[in-house]
């Protein structure tokens, strides 16, 4: 049984891919989300119709019965009346419990559990093939709560409109269809109320969606806030700021507050406005039939059935009326996702971008231009050759232009003049995960992840033996503090987890980390952006015989402040707002006795001043 009812969740491909942007319509944003499910939600729907109609058919069974038993008398009730019992028996206690079971399992098992991943998945990819930017200027807790709200809120429409939309019209067709059977009178009273009920639903739904829609933007806000703020703890802490961190947090609440207040008046209203006229429904038709009785055109089964079905109705008014504000207020919340989900990418792949082979590593700057917005920063006019197997450094200021040159051959960003190309080939027309493959990097600002170490480092080339992730990590001066960890549920060594952004290591640690999954990765071309800064100087002596080693055969770009670091490249060029100053290497470039010679004579153990020019 279990086995039976599991195979009806097969029915939907929760992790189906969609094809194209989320539109932002929202009823094209619906159809987008719930492409491939439609035959499984058709036939969950109509089964909740059949559903339905069982309520008029058990209405008129009572009213059936009876009039049967009033007909037969007591004496006669079991002797003449036994197919009524009979038929009340089957219908009761299999017929409608099979179909309510059948009903409940469509949306329990085929719907809901299906349909919440296979938007959020199809979401979440749109998402992570935004740009860099996208995510610069939003919370990422803010993002992760849209869609995670979509969602929701999609399978929530679509559940309750199976659930009860359908199962509701059901139950009124049929109704109608009996009333019209004992008097059209009965039928015209229904119809008009059915429309002074769509009036108070199209007078208030509208409302109930406005007021989802901002009380669900300022939730989301309310959930980057907090995110942002725990995600910096150690920073609140520091600079004691957690009661600054309380009132922007309070604040964000309170807006919170203010749009759930509003959307609880509107809800109050149409509540008590729909009480009202779902008092109204019993009344006419238990009235109505009890006058056709009185005069002789009904029978007392039909008062019976007349008022089941009046009470039926208006119990299920209130139950349709609430489901339809769920549904109008997941709406919103839709639509509210939306706006910021269906955005389109910046940074698209080429119509006709082709899969980048294995390459040589030759990297060229072609004129290239670039500005943050056309405001500030960047590089102009760089032109720049990097041969196959070169190791080049990058010096400059902060500001100088020097991780600007690797975001735009990591295609980060667009060139605005000029072309990157990698043997030859412009990054524009290469798909972009085929170009990052073939780049390894290992930057100051370490990312790690709330994984495991092993899984951190194997994040370079998951498919890495244990052998090559263990060799990675000896070369990175790594394995003897892995081998010590343990994280608080027991998981230790290269199991052990880091936390989150690797909090539970110290920087120089992450650093070792970060080159590790460089070293396991071995791509062709390698960039290491101040990829020493975090340790301490004996570390670093040790590290520096490991990226000798890594970089034998590799394309290197090497950022440094520290320009020991960097001394022994084959090349050097010298980056000042965001132009070429200097190229050459170290020696000749310290007998030009100019920029780089002037960065050299200032430091002390050879680092650079940062106060040479602002980002």
């Amino acid at each position: 049984m279990n086995d039976s009812l599991r195979r009806l969740g097969g029915m939907i491909d929760a992790f189906r891919p969609a094809e194209g942007q989320p539109p932002a319509k929202l009823g094209r944003f619906f159809l987008w989300c719930l492409k491939g499910s439609w035959p499984a939600l058709l036939l969950a729907a109509f089964i909740s119709c059949l559903t339905g109609s069982l309520e008029v058919i058990s209405a008129s069974i009572l009213g059936w019965v009876i009039d049967g038993a009033q007909a037969a008398g007591p004496q006669a009730l079991w002797s003449d009346g036994w197919y009524l019992l009979g038929g009340l028996f089957v219908f009761f206690m299999l017929l409608r419990p099979f179909f309510f079971g059948l009903s409940s399992a469509s949306n329990a098992i085929m719907v809901q559990p299906n349909v919440f991943p296979l938007v959020l998945s199809r979401l979440h990819r749109w998402t992570m093939g935004q740009d860099v930017t996208f995510f610069d200027n939003d919370f990422a807790g803010r993002i992760s709560q849209k869609q995670m709200q979509a969602a929701r809120a999609v399978t929530d429409v679509a559940a309750e409109t199976i659930n009860t939309v359908a199962f509701a019209l059901a139950s009124v067709i049929g109704s109608a269809i009996f009333l019209i059977s004992v008097d059209g009178w009965l039928a015209g009273a229904l119809a008009v109320w059915l429309i002074a009920y769509v009036v108070l639903i199209r007078f208030f739904m509208p409302r109930v969606r406005k007021n989802s829609a901002a009380r669900a933007s300022a939730r989301a806000m309310v959930s980057g806030q907090v995110v942002d703020t725990i995600t910096n703890i150690k920073t609140v802490k520091l600079f004691a700021h957690s009661a600054f961190e309380d009132r922007v947090a309070l604040q964000a609440m309170g807006t919170f507050r203010d749009r759930s207040l509003d959307f609880g008046v509107i809800s109050t209203l149409f509540r008590a406005s729909l009480m009202l006229l779902s008092g109204v429904l019993p009344v006419v038709l238990i009235g109505g039939t009890l006058m056709l009785w009185q005069r002789g055109q009904a029978s007392i089964g039909d008062v019976a059935a007349a008022g089941a079905i009046a009470m039926r109705l208006a119990q299920m008014s209130g139950w349709v009326s609430f489901t339809l504000m769920s549904i109008y207020t997941s709406i919103g919340e839709v639509e509210d996702a939306m706006n910021t989900l269906s955005r389109p990418h910046k940074l698209p792949d080429a119509p006709e971008a082709v899969s980048l082979p294995a390459i040589r590593g030759e990297v060229s700057f072609r004129g290239v231009t670039f500005t943050y917005g056309g405001r500030h920063g960047g590089v102009h006019d760089i032109d720049l050759t990097i041969a196959p197997g070169e190791k080049l450094g990058i010096v400059g200021a902060s500001g100088a232009g020097k991780s600007t040159l690797v975001a735009l051959l990591l295609r980060l960003y667009d060139v605005e003049k000029g072309a990157v190309l990698i043997d030859g080939q412009d990054v524009r027309q290469i798909t972009q995960e085929s170009l990052r493959r073939q780049i390894g990097m290992v930057t100051q600002e370490t990312a790690m992840f709330n994984r495991s170490a092993r899984d951190n480092i194997l994040y370079g080339r998951p498919e890495a033996s244990d052998d090559d992730l263990k060799a990675a990590a000896r070369a990175a001066e790594a394995d003897d503090f892995i081998e010590t960890m343990t994280d608080h549920q027991g998981r230790s060594g290269y199991d052990a987890y880091l936390g989150e952004r690797g909090v539970k290591l110290s920087g120089g640690q992450r650093q070792r980390i970060a080159l590790a999954r460089a070293f396991v990765k071995d791509a062709p071309i390698l960039v290491l952006d101040e990829a020493t800064s975090a340790l301490d100087s004996e570390v670093e002596a040790s590290i520096q015989l490991a990226l000798e080693k890594v970089m034998e055969g590799k394309t290197v770009l090497a950022i440094a402040h520290r320009l020991s670091t960097i001394a022994e490249m084959d090349r050097i060029v010298v980056l000042e707002q965001g132009r070429i100053v200097e190229e050459g290497a170290h020696e000749k470039l310290l007998q030009k006795n100019g920029v780089y010679a002037r960065y050299w004579n200032r430091q002390s153990g050879g680092f650079l001043g940062m106060d040479e020019a602002a980002e």
